[in-house]
């Protein structure tokens, strides 16, 4: 039986108030002039029109993807279960939810839409936005891409904090309008989308449906307000590819993508560039690398590794040509939250009103990592020591199926614009998620 700890708010994270620094120099996203890159943005608009009316699936709360994914009897195969569906909204007592929730309680404090709220990022940075005064209101679908009664605690937890999520869709333009219409949002945190490598090769048509098709359709109610928001949205560090230059800088190549879901983010920024040239939309991607902690997804390496090594089954330890490292620069949530917050704090007001554009407006992009790449053998020797458990490891050559060797994030650029630096090492960090993960799930050697 899943259990709620006492001390839950231990484990939620306890970002700063908004951040004071200098005013940051105007910067532009350097333009890719690359005919491959051109290439790859038509070709995934293209495959929207493919997709997107007779996608099954739905928008995911996303993340940082890992390179592991739990195996597939453990995520729902059931895909006639993923259509687009929204719960029924509207009426009075639903309107004065969303107000009261979007109720800003700090002198210029912000009203932020979070997509995705009820995902592990999602969950973290409203809590830590509400705690500091601004209004906030979630959106999410709660779909089964991963075990729903995780997302339905998430949000047991966000209404204690008095964060209402809305139940829905962000393909349902009527929706996105109705919460417009009542609420004049100051800033969007998109963080709604399918999530994960691995099953791209499963279930395609969702990455397009959610990442590409459901970011449009955000993009065309926010520009069509006559009060544009500013977004920050989730772009990730998998769009770095197959990229060799370590490490990883947002001027670097992103035109090589390993993943589907690398492509549709990719693409994503590509689709940001078009509606802040087009729109005047404030637009601030962040690419995320290795999030892990509290409240984490199931289908991510250290949250299933712990789950099986307590349960005695083995884990793959996965090894590049050559017996050679798997490494990533695993980032805890606390330090991925200061980041969201600090691009949303320098985030600068778009500058177009009902759809016209009426100056040029910000466009960027940051990495947001911890710089210290791990190989997942080290991961693992952690958790070993925290669970006090040998692990039963099988080792694995690294498969073609999205996943890369390493990861690498150069932040000089986040540190530069808003003070971004990462303070929780992978030893710190996984303690705090493994005493959350024991209280969460109650007996260890019962978990599921």
């Amino acid at each position: 039986m899943k259990q709620m700890s006492s001390s839950h708010m231990d484990n939620i994270p306890s970002t700063p108030g908004k951040f004071k620094m200098e005013k940051s120099s105007y910067i532009q996203r350097c333009r890719h002039s690359s005919s491959v890159v051109k290439l790859t943005f038509f070709v995934f608009l293209g495959l929207i029109m493919v997709f997107f009316f007779k996608s099954p699936s739905t928008s995911y709360s996303s993340s940082s993807s890992l390179p592991y994914s739990s195996s597939s009897s453990s995520i729902s195969s059931d895909l006639s279960r993923r259509s687009l569906k929204t719960s029924s909204w509207g009426g009075l007592a639903w309107e004065k939810r969303v107000k009261s929730s979007a109720r800003i309680r700090s002198r210029n404090g912000f009203s932020v839409l979070v997509t995705g709220a009820a995902g592990f990022v999602g969950t973290h940075v409203s809590v830590a936005l509400k705690r500091r005064g601004d209004g906030v209101l979630g959106l999410d679908n709660f779909n089964d891409y991963y075990d729903p009664a995780l997302k339905r605690a998430r949000q047991a937890l966000l209404e204690r904090s008095g964060i209402f999520i809305v139940e829905g869709d962000i393909n349902d333009a009527s929706l996105l309008k109705k919460l417009f219409e009542l609420i004049p949002f100051t800033h969007v945190m998109h963080l709604a989308a399918q999530a994960g490598v691995r099953y791209a090769m499963e279930n395609p048509s969702s990455y397009v449906h959610s990442n590409i098709a459901g970011f449009v359709n955000l993009l065309e109610i926010c520009k069509s307000a006559n009060q544009q928001p500013a977004i920050v949205w989730a772009s990730s560090s998998s769009v770095y590819g197959l990229n060799t230059k370590v490490p990883f800088s947002e001027k670097d190549r992103t035109d090589q993508p390993a993943s589907l879901y690398a492509a549709t983010k990719k693409a994503g920024e590509e689709i940001a560039h078009t509606y802040n040239h087009i729109y005047g939309l404030s637009l601030t991607g962040l690419r995320f690398f290795t999030v892990y902690g509290p409240w984490g997804r199931p289908d991510m390496a250290y949250f299933f590794f712990t789950k099986n090594i307590l349960k005695g089954k083995s884990i793959p330890i996965f090894e590049a040509a050559n017996h050679g490292t798997v490494a990533r620069d695993f980032t805890y949530i606390d330090d991925i939250v200061k980041g969201c917050l600090g691009a949303l704090d320098t985030a600068e007001k778009s500058t177009g009103s009902g759809g016209k554009k009426r100056a040029p407006a910000q466009l960027r992009v940051f990495n947001l990592g911890n710089t210290s790449p791990v190989p997942v053998s080290d991961l693992v020797s952690i958790l070993e020591r925290l669970l006090k458990i040998k692990a039963k490891r099988l080792v694995m050559k690294l498969p073609r199926n999205g996943d890369v060797q390493f990861t690498h994030a150069n932040i000089s650029f986040a540190r530069r614009e808003f003070g971004y630096k990462p303070t929780t090492d992978l030893q710190t960090g996984l303690k705090k998620f493994v005493r959350w993960y024991v209280s969460y799930y109650g007996s260890v050697k019962k978990s599921d």
